[in-house]
């Protein structure tokens, strides 16, 4: 059996290491001339980390992930909403190294530098793993269904020095992260409420925003380095009426883009890619398998969509926050349940 993936981002490169080990020819296709170097701290949820041990790298990100157990929710003076308890086992890891791990063992599959004008027709199945703004996508379901704006803007990035705890700071229309991250970094993020394709005014703009914050905050302000900043608005997906058509299946943000409020994203990438990966494998009628697939993701993922948003509103919200404040310190007071 043939497989062509399209794209070799996280969610490609996990189904490529699953369908390589069950006997598949895989093509992977990746429009970048080589992974990228940079990127910040991705969450690995215990549903990731089942998902990596299936294809043999779990182990490979437990030795350089950083565990995460607790955090904390801050107001803009340093003072505590709540207090957070990760259940099971959770870890930090950053893009890179994540990707590295992911395409030891499928590197002779990956073609670089490699544009797809088409759905490829030449293969069993099609795996459109091709991100946000997945041409795939727009191939089988039409532009309709591209992702929309949230109307926030991101900004990420790292810095020298490791963060000795995890920190999310809410205000009125913004909030601010801090957490570790391989490599004895600190890694960052930070959103604002603001109209898409507005102007940031970059690392000055942060620190007009939040130069007035607790003094974490303030730490992480001054030792950014503006070159190494990411800036995008964000934005999530409307429903699609399927994640499979003919022989394609979509995964990862090319299905279901979300706001990063749960930190969600690449956890549930990786778990599509296995739950596809396992259906493929598991049955020589394709049509079957990727139904099997549609069924088992869609479904719950749309579910985190719509949980990614309204995190994203709780967090930055300009009313009733006292109210907000409150019924989360209750909440959490003794531990704090993240979806798993």
């Amino acid at each position: 059996m043939r497989a062509t993936i399209v794209g070799g981002g996280i969610g490609g490169l996990t189904v490529a290491n699953h369908l390589i080990r069950n006997g598949w020819q895989v093509r992977i296709l990746e429009r970048a001339a080589t992974l990228p170097a940079s990127g910040t701290a991705l969450g690995m949820w215990p549903p990731a980390l089942h998902a990596l041990d299936a294809i043999g790298v779990g182990d490979r990100i437990r030795e350089i992930g950083v565990p995460q157990a607790e955090g904390a929710i801050l107001r803009p003076d340093g003072s505590t909403i709540a207090r957070l308890h990760v259940p099971g086992e959770t870890l930090l890891v950053s893009r890179p190294a994540l990707l590295d791990a992911l395409v030891a063992d499928v590197s002779g599959a990956v073609e670089f530098s490699t544009s797809v004008d088409a759905v490829p027709g030449d293969c069993d199945v099609v795996v459109g793993a091709d991100g946000i703004g997945s041409p795939i996508r727009d191939r089988v379901f039409g532009s309709r269904y591209r992702p929309r704006p949230l109307g926030m803007a991101a900004w990420r990035g790292w810095v020298p020095g490791e963060a000795t705890s995890t920190t999310e700071t809410w205000d009125a229309g913004a909030l601010f992260g801090i957490t570790p991250r391989d490599g004895g970094l600190t890694n960052f993020f930070a959103a604002v409420r603001l109209p898409p394709g507005a102007d940031d005014g970059g690392v000055a703009f942060l620190r007009s925003r939040f130069g007035h914050w607790h003094p974490a905050v303030r730490d992480v302000l001054d030792r950014i380095d503006g070159e190494a900043l990411l800036h995008h608005d964000l934005l999530h997906s409307p429903a699609l009426p399927s994640y499979t058509r003919g022989k394609v299946a979509l995964i990862g943000d090319a299905a279901h883009a979300m706001a990063p409020n749960l930190g969600r994203g690449a956890c549930e990438a990786m778990v599509d890619a296995i739950t596809l990966g396992r259906a493929l494998t598991e049955s020589e009628d394709v049509a079957a398998a990727l139904r099997r697939y549609d069924r088992a993701r869609r479904h719950r993922t749309r579910l985190m969509v719509r949980g990614s948003e309204t995190a994203a509103r709780i967090a930055t919200a300009s009313r009733a926050r006292g109210a907000r404040d409150a019924l989360l310190g209750l909440a959490t007071r003794t531990t704090f349940h993240r979806a798993t």
